[in-house]
């Protein structure tokens, strides 16, 4: 029996076409996958395969089916924000790698007629996307002041000034291969000279060696300096501090022998990466990964059974960089072997935001609703609310008038009998008794 009781996988999405974030505000633009994207998620999905679902594996759940998805065993969340297509298209793809066509993925009819799935037994895993309009855990640094407010430091910063001013001369040398975007080192070039380097023919034969990898270099020490910080709970790790709370929960969950919870996968873009490495302190023995990761890559977290007499579980934290290589292993908080689970969760949770709420207080949003949580399907936006409750009030408001109105209008037209019916001459007028008002006819109304 392996050691491996379940897995948790952060996979970036597959290539796609060029993708613009506005460089003040991470506004995205369009983008759309490729065909290679599309290949290079599968790829990474057939590995994964091999790695958890293999009897050979050293990495083998043993306790998972694995021939058959088991939708109760396996959950995937996929980020819908920004370039959300390509991060879905890729989470189809590498759940075609993960769970192949099964001509066992049929049904006997009551006829006894047996139908296979189409496509060979095609295996459709359910895809949880993730909204940022309802969670903000896959994409928290849109519409956020003080991320903002973090962009503008980092430009500020005198070790971007001295980049920049080292710069100078590439982004001079560069000019005639961007067709008039921005050559500064606040704006990406190297998305787009990437994307058409590997889909651009004339232009692969014309790029100058070199220039794509120091736009690289570039491009590595601008979204690093942008999504990491040098508090672990400071505004440049907000992507890794939102996906937190699902990490943390996730393996809670795997490590409870009550749930069957046994494979996430979260597909998302690159962003969180580098702050989790920041964050959990890889990069200080590991600075190499302090960069983007490259299309494909996997994150997985696995918690195993610690070896005996050890009861409490551990962690394992492995990299994968990219469709080239094998998973590398990797150790967090200065620990040279696989961390206790139960110290994990303790030196870490206190930085997950775990809800809308608190993630409008570090966002300084001005955002007061408790009933939006980080990493759930149920959240509903917090303008429903608002909306809702001022409908409320309204209707409330014109009800009492509608009330007062119809009142006063009964006071006027109050019937009585005759006189000798109803006379009582030894009282006053103020106190005869009241026979005929609205009041006495509907008694269930009461006026505000």
């Amino acid at each position: 029996m392996t050691d491996v009781l379940g897995v948790l996988v952060i996979a970036r999405n597959g290539d796609r076409t060029e993708y613009y974030q506005d460089p003040n505000t991470y506004e995205s633009a369009y983008t759309e996958s490729t065909a290679l994207g599309a290949a290079e998620s599968h790829q990474l999905g057939s590995f994964l395969r091999s790695t958890y679902m293999s009897s050979s594996s050293p990495s083998y759940i043993a306790d998972m089916k694995t021939d058959l998805v088991d939708t109760h065993e396996v959950h995937v969340h996929a980020k819908a924000g920004g370039e959300g297509p390509v991060v879905f298209d890729s989470a189809i793809a590498l759940l075609q790698g993960l769970f192949p066509p099964n001509l066992a993925n049929k049904i006997v009819l009551a006829n006894e007629t047996t139908v296979v799935a189409p496509l060979g037994g095609y295996q459709y895993v359910p895809i949880e996307t993730v909204e940022p309009g309802n969670d903000r855990s896959l994409e928290p640094w849109t519409d956020c002041p003080a991320f903002e407010q973090h962009i503008a430091d980092v430009y500020s910063s005198s070790e971007f000034r001295e980049t920049a001013k080292a710069a100078d001369p590439f982004f001079g040398s560069v000019r005639d291969y961007v067709f008039g975007r921005p050559t500064t080192l606040e704006n990406a070039i190297y998305d787009y000279m990437s994307t058409e380097l590997s889909h651009n023919k004339t232009y692969a034969h014309r790029l100058p060696p070199t220039l794509v990898e120091q736009a690289r270099g570039y491009a590595d020490f601008h979204e690093n300096a942008i999504f990491s910080d040098k508090d672990v709970g400071g505004i440049g790790n907000l992507a890794g501090r939102t996906i937190l709370h699902t990490i943390l929960n996730s393996l809670t969950r795997i490590a409870f022998n009550g749930d069957p919870l046994q494979f996430l996968l979260i597909e998302t873009s690159y962003h969180p990466f580098i702050s989790l490495f920041h964050m959990l302190e890889m990069t200080k023995e590991n600075p190499e990964i302090a960069a983007i990761p490259n299309y494909a890559s996997a994150l997985a977290f696995e918690l195993r059974r610690g070896p005996a007499p050890e009861d409490r579980d551990f962690i394992r934290i492995k990299f994968k960089n990219g469709t080239s290589g094998g998973f590398e292993t990797y150790h967090a908080f200065g620990h040279r072997s696989d961390i206790a689970a139960t110290e994990f969760i303790y030196r870490i949770e206190n930085y997950a935001i775990t809800s809308q709420k608190q993630w409008a207080a570090a966002c300084s949003a001005g955002f007061e609703d408790e009933w939006l949580h980080i990493g759930t399907k149920n959240a509903i936006s917090s303008t429903v609310f608002a909306v809702l409750a001022a409908v409320f009030l309204l209707g409330m408001f014109v009800l009492s008038k509608f009330i007062k109105s119809a009142r006063a209008r009964a006071q006027n037209t109050r019937i009585r009998l005759a006189d000798d019916e109803v006379s009582q001459p030894h009282l006053s007028q103020s106190q005869y008794p009241n026979y005929g008002t609205l009041s006495n006819v509907g008694p269930g109304i009461v006026p505000f």
